[in-house]
């Protein structure tokens, strides 16, 4: 049915799309005709963080900034879905145009900026939700007129309001399109900010009883040296795991496009290279009871098992889903679950 609905969409503002696309997907969960979109995987649960995940295939953060459609992303098939980011504050992000496609490289760039209604309204959509038969990660992040030497204050604000709700938390410091974020990936910054955020952890799995993950999302867009000094850090602050990666400054693999001289973060097939190297180092320096979420450039199940096979213990989609729509969900469970079941392979946690 999506590629029914694909050229409809593509003769649309890519932001636009994005808009009616929820929507679509909201309408069809709520009149029970979600299974049109595409078809539900089998159950491959596998475990990571701690958590007991129905399939590794997860959705991105980006798709759904304000929770809004929890439950009828889930129903697409994913075994987690993660939302946000959020910011403290409600924030516009930057100005229209922010969204461009390109469809001959099967990417998207961005420079959203964070674009939220705010944690508190997060709080009020998640708690709605009925979130059956998938796990929740919420991606929290600072206001862009919030300096960076005040982060930890947004941070912290997200952590305590979301953490109740929360299956994971992802704290986002990897993103290009808010000026000043990506300097908190430094070593000493990275440092002073995921350590305050480990304390408040700990405390709060006092206050409620439970113990959420706390994950860090980063760049593909670090040198060798960064990816292990942050490696290194993580390591010792004890994370709960990484994602790897957000979007990517590069514009080497799309150079003569169009909209290659637009600004924000690349995203799609083209990010697949570069994410997938990230991944892989990362998987080698840390230790291995830190998993990895790999993210960036999967638009085929032969991509999902790439990122396994470079380390990753999930995956997750996101400009997979406008390319392919709900079909690739199912098609790279399949995939990751013939590797895992291969005799001659290792694997996650099975249960």
């Amino acid at each position: 049915m999506y590629s029914l609905a694909r050229p409809f969409l593509f003769g649309l503002d890519p932001e636009q799309a994005h808009e009616i696309g929820l929507r679509a997907i909201e309408a069809a969960y709520r009149t029970g005709l979600n299974p049109l979109l595409g078809r539900k995987p089998k159950p491959f649960p596998t475990k990571a963080f701690g958590l007991t995940f129905p399939n590794p295939v997860g959705l991105a953060a980006g798709l759904d900034k304000n929770g809004a459609h929890i439950d009828a992303l889930l129903a697409l098939g994913f075994g987690f879905v993660e939302v946000g980011t959020v910011t403290p504050r409600p924030q516009s992000g930057n100005p229209r145009p922010r969204m461009f496609r390109l469809p001959e490289h099967q990417a998207i760039i961005n420079r959203l900026g964070f674009n939220n209604d705010g944690v508190d309204a997060l709080v009020r959509n998640v708690e709605k939700s009925r979130r059956k038969g998938g796990v929740l990660g919420i991606n929290i992040g600072k206001n862009k007129d919030t300096p960076n030497d005040s982060a930890e204050r947004d941070y912290l604000v997200c952590l305590e309001r979301v953490y109740p709700l929360a299956d994971y938390i992802t704290v986002n410091i990897s993103s290009p399109n808010t000026a000043g974020l990506r300097e908190l990936q430094e070593e000493q910054s990275l440092r002073r900010l995921i350590g305050t955020l480990r304390e408040a952890q700990e405390s709060l799995a006092g206050v409620h009883g439970k113990r959420v993950p706390l994950l860090v999302k980063v760049s593909p867009d670090l040198s060798d040296e960064d990816i292990d000094a942050a490696s290194r850090t993580l390591a010792d602050l004890q994370v709960d795991g990484v994602i790897a990666t957000n979007t990517t400054v590069s514009r080497f693999p799309v150079q003569g496009h169009r909209h290659a001289h637009e600004t924000g973060g690349l995203s799609g097939a083209p990010l697949m290279g570069k994410s997938t190297s990230a991944l892989r180092r990362m998987r080698t320096r840390l230790p291995e009871s830190i998993p990895l979420i790999g993210v960036g450039g999967i638009l085929s199940a032969a991509d999902a098992v790439t990122k396994t096979a470079a380390g990753a213990s999930l995956v997750q989609i996101y400009t997979g889903l406008v390319y392919r729509g709900p079909a690739l969900i199912g098609e790279c469970v399949d995939a990751i679950r013939r590797r895992k079941e291969a005799p001659s392979t290792g694997g996650v946690e099975r249960l």
